[in-house]
């Protein structure tokens, strides 16, 4: 090897030896950049503010589609209605100014995603939705009521709950299920346990909480399309003739509305 190359050989190594030290920071730099960052944390819920707390609560069916009848033939929607309205007005009191009575009308089936349309275009944070119970028709007896046939089923008494695991808020709409479950249990009342039994075939449902009576029941449109916190309550069985007198006293009504308002309120000191 000449003098000239051996001079040049050295220069170009001590050249390489001088950038690598730099070349490796470069590399190096991006990798700590990486170590360093963090995922931004969720966004915590928004706090609930009763006077804020936007509420639909729904009167189940409609004057043309009114539901089950009683055992002395009086529509479901009557005894909705005025539960709802009930329930509704509670709220305000308890400060969840913001609620609002839902009342449709038309068919059934167009009525539901009337209802639920009306709700998600509100930007509802919650739905309850009222409704009276009945049982399927293989159940009922008959009698005769104000000289007409009626029918009746005295087997089964009690209120239920439903919630959907459709809904996006699923984790939710349980949860305040179960706090209104619990309210309604203080007051002495029992929810329906015939859901679990064979006897009632396609109305048969999942139960979620043995303890206060929530239902798992996806097929509810009202409940699997809202896109808020949704829970139906089926407030007594009117079908039962007993029951029946009972949901229309007053008295019934009001400890009712106040085991909803009180559950809803604990829902909302927790969210």
């Amino acid at each position: 090897m000449s003098l000239g190359r051996g001079i040049v050989t050295i220069l170009l190594v001590s050249l390489v030896a001088m950038l690598l030290p730099s070349i490796d920071a470069g590399r190096a730099a991006p990798a700590r950049k990486v170590a360093k960052a963090r995922p931004k944390p969720s966004p915590a819920p928004e706090k609930c503010e009763p006077r804020k707390f936007r509420i639909v609560v729904d009167v189940g069916h409609t004057p043309d589609s009114y539901g089950a009848l009683s055992a002395r033939n009086d529509p479901e929607f009557g005894f909705n209605f005025r539960l709802a309205r009930l329930v509704t007005a509670k709220l305000k009191s308890e400060g969840f100014t913001a609620t609002r009575l839902l009342v449709t009308d038309g068919k059934a089936r167009p009525s539901l995603f009337k209802r639920v349309s009306a709700a998600n275009d509100g930007r509802a944070d919650l739905v309850l939705s009222i409704h009276h119970d009945s049982v399927p028709d293989k159940l009922l007896e008959t009698w005769e009521f104000d000289g007409a046939k009626s029918y009746f089923s005295d087997r089964f008494s009690g209120h239920s709950l439903f919630v959907s695991e459709r809904n996006p808020h699923f984790t939710s709409s349980l949860k305040l299920a179960r706090m209104i479950g619990r309210q309604l249990k203080e007051q002495g009342l029992h929810y329906a346990s015939q859901y679990t039994l064979p006897v009632m075939g396609r109305y048969r449902r999942q139960l979620l909480d043995k303890d206060v009576g929530v239902y798992r029941y996806d097929g509810l449109v009202v409940l699997s399309r809202a896109r808020s916190a949704a829970v139906l309550l089926e407030a007594g069985s009117i079908i039962n003739r007993d029951e029946e007198m009972e949901m229309n006293s007053s008295e019934r009504q009001e400890m009712i509305a106040g085991a909803v308002a009180a559950g809803v309120g604990e829902f909302c000191e927790r969210r």
